[in-house]
Parts: structure tokens; sequence; C-alpha cells
């Protein structure tokens, strides 16, 4: 790898640590901002509509961590998983799945129906992506990172699959917690392995 591909490499790698670290300490900032909110009764977007602070912490950390995921897909993983061509796609849907993360903060909920599609999007792409990347980490010899992968793609799954299959809760803000809490350990634990190869 030349010198410039292993700066961006590192460069996207630390995007991908402090995107997660953003994104839950603004949520949960914003959760506790508003003594409302209820995990059985509201979405986590509902944050976002909020007068004064609470919208500002959730929209602004959906937005720039969106960022940093972004720029985690298209330098850190488009770079380590170069040379499959399943890295490449794999790179470019979760670089998707987090433009429309970024979405999701500019267009809040008063902006229907765009919100619940691109929300949609966000939680549809990101577990499909992993799917697509675990097989790229296969034919790459990151066996571990692989088996790794899979099991993030279903646990960021089984929350949505089980909400219509059971109905387990009467709103959204659970699965995207769960599913959320998934991806982002997933992104913190692949980005150390970029930032050191031997893990």
């Amino acid at each position: 790898m030349s010198s410039r591909n292993a700066l961006y490499q590192n460069v996207g790698a630390a995007a991908g640590i402090a995107a997660p670290l953003l994104a839950f300490t603004c949520i949960i900032t914003a959760i506790a901002s508003y003594p409302d909110f209820s995990w059985i009764n509201n979405a986590l977007s509902d944050l976002g509509v909020i007068p004064g602070i609470t919208s500002i912490l959730f929209n602004f950390g959906l937005i720039v961590s969106g960022f940093l995921s972004f720029i985690f897909a298209v330098l850190g993983l488009h770079i380590f998983l170069r040379t499959s061509w399943p890295g490449k796609i794999g790179s470019a849907a979760f670089a998707f799945a987090n433009l429309a993360l970024m979405a999701i903060g500019i267009f809040n909920e008063n902006f229907s129906p765009t919100h619940y599609l691109v929300s949609v999007a966000f939680f549809m792409l990101a577990p499909i992506s992993l799917f697509i990347l675990s097989c790229a980490f296969w034919l790459c010899q990151h066996r571990g990172a692989a088996i790794f992968t899979v099991f993030v793609g279903i646990i960021a799954a089984l929350p949505w699959l089980l909400l219509f299959a059971f109905n387990y809760v009467p709103n959204v803000a659970v699965p995207e917690f769960l599913s959320g809490v998934a991806i982002s350990v997933w992104a913190v634990v692949i980005a150390k392995k970029m930032l050191n190869p031997k893990i």
C-alpha cells in the first residue's frame, strides 16, 4: 500500500471510531434533555423536532456522525478492501447508508415523507452493506472480520424483523437504538483493525 493510501485509510479509520462516539453522545444527551421521551412510545427521530437544545443535539449528531461514517466508508473501507469487488460494492453501500443517516438529521419529521424514506434507507442499507462486506473480508483473508461482520449484520436486522413479526413495542425507538448500537460497535472494531491489521 502506498503511503498516501495508508494515510487515507488511517483518516477513514479515525472517522469510523469518532462517528459512533459523537452520535451516541448527542443522542443520549438529547434524550436526557427531554424528560417526556419514552423508549416505548417514541421514535428516536421524535427528538429531532423538539424545540431548543434537544433537536439541535439530535440532528447535529446524526448529520456529523453520518458524514464521519461516510468518510470511514469511502476512505477506510474502500481502501482496506480495495482488492475485491464485494469490498467496493459493500463500501459504496455503507457510504450510501450514511448519506441517508445525514439526511435523517437534515430532513426531520417535519419533512414528510422524505424523513420516513431516508430512515428506511439507512436501516435497510446498513445491514445489507454488512453482509456484502463480510464477503469482501472473507475474500481478503480477514476471516475473523468476515464472521464478526455477518454476526453484526444479523444483530442489526433482527430488532426490525422481530418488530414486524411480533410488534413487541408500539414505536421504533428500541429497534432503532439496538440496530444503531450494533452497527456502531462493528464500525469501531473494524476501524481499530484498519489501524492495526494484526488484531
